[in-house]
């Protein structure tokens, strides 16, 4: 079973605010415990305990402040504590390995981790065989498209990670549904997967053509550091981009873009 409690944190990087989702019934997996708003964890804490639910642990998606900063808040240290329950996180700053045999413990709806890395490098998704649903942290959002960020956010990585879950879609079976860290629900996740794969190889071609016309073809990418060269390719490729937020998403995104192709050597 898989409920959603949504974070009162919008904002024109977390949409409606942090999804905050819950698997499991009698021991429930608390995924993405968002900000440090006491509100959204009486909130969580509450659903967990509906039906004679018990709290079982908190997997992070990934490190981002909107899904790990609850972690730092009383009401659920207090509940981790009187549960004697782990935060499992590939950064271990903020919790233990994500292994099996815990998740085993933390929930009682079977899951699989999968490695996703690219928005960070600390990202996985949650795979609920039961159930057809993959829960996606911020590699998959619930519209638009996940912020891949230089230095934290790696193309190359991220591109792998979207072919990684695209081998889940042959078995035969109906589509899997996406619960992401924003958004709404994808219905069909796979055809999701395939749009952001399609867009992100359209925007490195877009990227690819600014540069050869503002540094010639054979500097295989430019210089990600070269702040004048980064605005003029987002100006290029995001003409219509003009929330300073934005732009400044924009540029990172064009600065990983730019360390690709460089990579690459392309």
């Amino acid at each position: 079973m898989t409920r959603l409690v949504r974070a009162s944190n919008p904002g024109p990087m977390t949409l409606e605010g942090t999804n905050t989702w819950l698997v499991g019934l009698s021991r429930v997996l608390v995924v993405d415990p968002g900000p440090a708003d006491g509100a959204h964890l009486d909130a969580v804490l509450a659903e967990v305990r509906r039906d004679g639910g018990r709290l079982g642990g908190v997997l992070l998606t990934h490190r981002h402040p909107d899904h790990a900063d609850a972690l730092a808040h009383p009401v659920l240290r207090a509940a981790l504590a009187a549960a004697q329950a782990p935060v499992l996180a590939i950064d271990p700053s903020l919790g233990v390995p994500p292994e099996i045999s815990l998740l085993r413990t933390a929930s009682d709806e079977p899951a699989v981790l999968i490695p996703v890395p690219g928005h960070t490098d600390d990202s996985l998704a949650l795979l609920l065989p039961r159930r057809d649903e993959i829960l996606t942290g911020d590699t998959v959002l619930g519209r638009g498209t996940s912020v891949v960020a230089h230095p934290e956010g790696d193309l190359t990585q991220y591109l792998g990670s979207l072919e990684r879950l695209l081998v889940l879609d042959d078995r035969g079976a109906g589509p899997w549904r996406g619960l992401p860290g924003h958004g709404p629900v994808l219905e069909d996740l796979m055809a999701s997967v395939r749009g952001l794969r399609a867009h992100r190889l359209a925007r490195v071609e877009q990227v690819r053509a600014a540069l050869a016309g503002r540094v010639g073809e054979d500097d295989r990418g430019g210089d990600p550091a070269d702040d004048t060269l980064v605005a003029a390719v987002v100006a290029a490729v995001y003409p219509d981009v003009s929330d300073p937020v934005l732009v400044g998403a924009a540029s990172r995104t064009v600065r990983a873009t730019m360390v690709h192709l460089v990579r690459a050597g392309v």
